[in-house]
């Protein structure tokens, strides 16, 4: 039996969410229904009795396993959350494209997810 690191589980989750994002239904990605959730989000943030939400998964002061490699080296510590750089956060957040219309990069990006769908599809049904 095989061990999976942190990092590579991360990975797979990463590509099974973004595998299957496609396949989500358009009818809960609505304006209106995105509309009516920023108010409820917006209001419980700014109710200055709560503590900020942390965005790291670990406190400080977490030693992270797994990350130091070399012999002889100190414990790689987690550090407080506004020591990263601010882009960090947004690794995980989805490319934004511009619509630029016909023939541009989001019209382009779009038809190579069809196609490999199309492809994935075309093999699956292969297999049986």
């Amino acid at each position: 039996m095989s061990t999976m690191s942190f990092v590579r589980a991360v990975r797979h989750q990463l590509r099974l969410t973004t595998f299957w994002a496609p396949r989500r239904c358009l009818a809960t990605q609505s304006a209106p229904a995105a509309a009516a959730a920023k108010p409820q989000s917006t209001s419980a943030s700014t109710n200055p009795a709560e503590p900020p939400l942390a965005k790291s998964s670990c406190g400080e002061n977490t030693t992270l396993v797994g990350l130091n490699y070399l012999k002889g080296q100190p414990e790689v510590m987690a550090m407080p959350d506004d020591a990263y750089p601010s882009w960090l956060w947004t690794l995980l957040e989805p490319k934004q494209l511009p619509d630029d219309g016909p023939g541009g990069k989001a019209e382009k990006v779009r038809l190579r997810k069809a196609n490999r769908q199309r492809i994935r599809e075309s093999n699956f049904m292969k297999t049986q």
